[in-house]
């Protein structure tokens, strides 16, 4: 049994069936462990179950299909060492954070219940869903998903029409003054968008009013109503230095614009806002898409709107790494945003320059409490590593990302096949046949492939597809 791949069966429940039916230990907590990334640790949660504990646990399993096979998985994981675990205190525009995990301005943070909550789980702070002088009327329904083939309930891409905090602007400034007063040592930031200068320095001037830690200036939102709102002031270079330069005369807290994905080079509005003052930049926003989902109508009509989730993660990266590189902006501060699931995923983030990052659709889809596992694992990441200061982790990959021309294309590194994985499905054969350079040839009675050496350019097509893990890297050698 692959214990990740059974574990992610797991539907994640509220008030889990199988830990309430568990004397010994929290079976729940432990699947949702292994779920997000912390499978060295999952053992703690059941360590003292007996095997009546698991039992009547699996039987409580509530799963559409079959029960989880708890009792396996809990004997698979490994021993839990003892070790001590660092802060995961940052300094963000000056701000002390007591970890990098915020929640970004969205649907997950709209009033102050839903805030306190996320607060009492753990959440260092939160970019309150962005405020403005427009009356906003949402659609309904305003929310689609993509998934897996056959999949429900998991999605990997999530489509949203949301717009902008529906509040009347005294009611969220009221909230913001409330959270700050109650939670004291949360980082607490207005997000705000106007539609011309005025709007912009008003709203920035009741958030430092309300006492609010930072303004961050929504120049992203891709899905407005009015024109010369949200992405529409992101892509024009010279609307986010005015305005940008407005807002920071205007406070003294510190102002951080959010940039928006939907551009060639993300680099010329960050750019205005780093010469305007801004004390950190965030990115980014959702792209721009259009799905077409069971339930997506609006009256029978259809709208392009913002694409988030786990599948635009490598594009949100794409843009920190532009703006982390560039050598102009090189003491900006960053503030991750996009498809941050897990703590491995914040940690590219962070490696890539970020001192904070924000998470939205991950909420949506699994509650606050995903906070747990994103402290936990980076803590153990950081006491397997001996890193004591989370800061010394910002920007620790960039200097592996180089231009493709300067990449080593003398070398190769040939794929390496471990026999007593591979199951003989022989879908690395049909890839590499099909899409790749045809150095695989299927043996059918033995149900292995065989290797053409001289074929292969080590493009690890064959690797990627493989669904066991059967073929993994052999060492760099130089081409032939």
């Amino acid at each position: 049994m692959h214990i990740l791949e059974e574990a992610s069966r797991c539907l994640l429940c509220a008030d889990a069936p199988c830990s309430k039916a568990c004397r010994g230990g929290d079976p729940a907590r432990a699947l949702r462990a292994i779920r997000f990334d912390n499978m060295a640790v999952a053992r703690k949660w059941v360590k003292d179950c007996t095997e009546e504990d698991l039992e009547a646990a699996e039987k409580a399993c509530i799963h559409y299909d079959r029960p989880i096979r708890i009792r396996e998985i809990a004997k698979g994981l490994p021993e839990v060492p003892s070790k001590q675990l660092p802060s995961l205190e940052i300094d963000f525009c000056g701000l002390r954070c007591e970890n990098p995990f915020f929640l970004a301005s969205s649907a997950i943070c709209t009033n102050y219940e839903m805030v306190a909550r996320a607060f009492e789980a753990g959440w260092a702070g939160v970019y309150y869903k962005t405020i403005c002088m427009q009356d906003i009327k949402e659609v309904s329904p305003r929310f689609d998903a993509v998934y897996g083939k056959g999949k429900t309930g998991d999605f990997y891409g999530f489509r949203n029409m949301e717009q902008l905090s529906e509040n009347p602007v005294d009611v969220d400034f009221d909230i913001l003054r409330r959270l700050k007063r109650d939670y004291p040592s949360k980082i607490v930031i207005a997000s705000i968008m106007g539609e011309k200068e005025d709007d912009w320095i008003e709203l920035a001037q009741k958030a430092e009013e309300a006492g609010c830690d930072a303004v961050e200036l929504n120049y992203s939102c891709p899905q407005m109503r009015q024109t010369g709102m949200g992405c529409d002031v992101g892509q024009d270079p010279e609307l986010v230095t005015f305005f940008t330069a407005y807002v920071k005369r205007s406070v003294s807290i510190p102002v951080i614009p959010k940039m928006t994905p939907n551009i060639a080079h993300i680099c010329d509005p960050a750019m205005g806002a780093y010469f305007a003052g801004a004390d950190a930049i965030s990115a980014i926003n959702t792209i721009k898409s259009v799905t077409m989902g069971d339930g997506s109508e609006v009256s029978g009509d259809q709208t392009g709107s913002g694409y988030s989730g786990r599948a635009v993660k490598p594009i949100a990266l794409r843009h920190i790494l532009a703006m982390a590189k560039n050598p102009i902006m090189k003491n900006i501060q960053l503030s991750g945003v996009g498809g941050i699931e897990t703590w491995k995923d914040a940690l590219e983030f962070i490696g890539l320059g970020c001192r904070n990052v924000q998470v939205c659709t991950a909420v949506m889809q699994y509650g606050y409490r995903i906070i747990d596992d994103l402290i936990l694992g980076l803590q153990n990441y950081m006491a397997d590593r001996g890193a004591k200061n989370l800061s010394t982790l910002v920007g620790a990959l960039l200097p592996q990302f180089h231009l493709p021309s300067d990449l080593d294309r003398s070398t190769i590194v040939y794929p390496r096949f471990d026999t007593s994985k591979c199951i003989g499905c022989g879908r690395c054969t049909i890839s590499c046949a099909d899409g790749g350079h045809q150095a695989l040839v299927f043996d059918t009675e033995a149900r292995r492939p065989r290797f053409i050496g001289p074929k292969c350019v080590g493009c690890h097509l064959c690797r990627l597809v493989c669904p066991v893990g059967a073929i993994s890297s052999s060492r760099r050698v130089e081409k032939r």
